[in-house]
């Protein structure tokens, strides 16, 4: 089957992994880049490889928008059909603009004009954290602040405004806190266009959005939810089935190996199999450019079939942890 193969490694020169190292500054910023594009051309030879079953994602910084648009080039040129990995802006990187700086309105141009998916991840954008133990804690619960902040600069900061063939995907974050996030946003939008005031807040034509943050939403995010719960699949009765991907996080530690086909039936056996269809393969389908027809030989071999989703789960496995513990020394 395929899959949308996000980076997740430690490329040469970078400090740790990509999913926590911080932003380059100037005196880092050549060797990070050298050892970005490495990735990038390893990751197009792995792709190459098994090109209908893997969707590779490319990396890029934003320091200089220059070598920006060239990575798009390459990446686009490459067939990474998974797009690009937009780096997350700390709001302590101060030699960085913040994401709705309209800076970057050459990025987003050349992502729409290439048609290439930008991808953002849980764990990226947080700051500096007092060096003391409990700053572990910490960060692991504010590491979903800051990856949400990535969807009020894309709709506040009017990028779908400006670009709005644009496709924007969050992954790693769950779902069920995006409708009542999009609930404040439309209120406090429609409020500002139809009063131009919050209490004391006043605000001007430039701060006037069109169109309501569930409509920019609709018409430009997708949501990777890895290994979610029954409230993170709820949401699609409130914004529909057409933005939801659901991921098993393979092979993280916490993802659904072994157990994926216990957790389809755990969180999907109520819901008619043509949505299912969609929310486990047919939406990411879709957006990445996969051919189901060639996936399918392989889809009916190794399932799961529908009628083993549409059975409820009615005991956990057993031994699940010594399985999980298993699996975590062969990943």
């Amino acid at each position: 089957m395929g899959e949308v193969i996000f980076p997740n490694t430690v490329p040469p020169f970078f400090p740790s992994y990509v999913n926590v190292a911080p932003p380059p500054d100037a005196s880092t910023y050549e060797h990070r880049l050298a050892g970005l594009r490495a990735h990038n051309r390893w990751l197009a030879d792995f792709c190459s490889e098994f090109p209908e079953r893997r969707a590779g994602i490319g990396q890029i910084f934003v320091n200089d928008l220059d070598d920006t648009l060239e990575d798009l080039q390459f990446i686009k040129e490459q067939g990474l059909r998974g797009g690009v990995l937009l780096p997350a802006v700390p709001p302590d990187a101060v030699w960085l603009k913040q994401l709705n700086d309209p800076y970057y309105d050459r990025l987003w141009a050349a992502c729409q004009d290439l048609e290439l998916v930008v991808n953002s991840h849980s764990g990226p954008g947080s700051p500096q954290y007092a060096p003391v133990p409990s700053s572990a804690l910490i960060q692991v619960m504010e590491f979903d602040v800051f990856a949400h902040r990535q969807l009020l600069f894309m709709i506040l900061g009017g990028v779908f405004e400006r670009f709005p063939r644009l496709q924007f995907v969050m992954t790693e974050q769950g779902a069920s806190w995006i409708p009542p996030m999009l609930a404040r946003m439309d209120a406090m939008l429609e409020r500002v266009r139809t009063t131009g005031a919050m209490g004391e807040l006043r605000f001007s034509s430039e701060h006037v959005l069109p169109r309501s943050a569930t409509e920019y939403f609709q018409s430009n995010v997708h949501i990777g939810v890895s290994q979610p719960s029954r409230a993170d699949v709820a949401t699609i009765d409130v914004l529909g089935s057409g933005f939801f991907m659901w991921g098993s996080d393979y092979p993280h530690d916490e993802g659904t190996a072994p157990f994926t086909r216990e957790h389809l039936r755990q969180v999907f056996w109520d819901r008619p199999p043509e949505v299912v269809r969609e929310l486990v393969g047919g939406n990411a389908a879709r957006l990445y450019g996969f051919d189901l027809d060639a996936l399918a030989p392989l889809a009916a071999r190794v399932g799961p079939r529908v009628d083993e989703v549409a059975t409820p789960l009615d005991r956990l496995p057993d031994n699940p942890n010594e399985a999980l513990l298993r699996n975590a020394a062969v990943a």
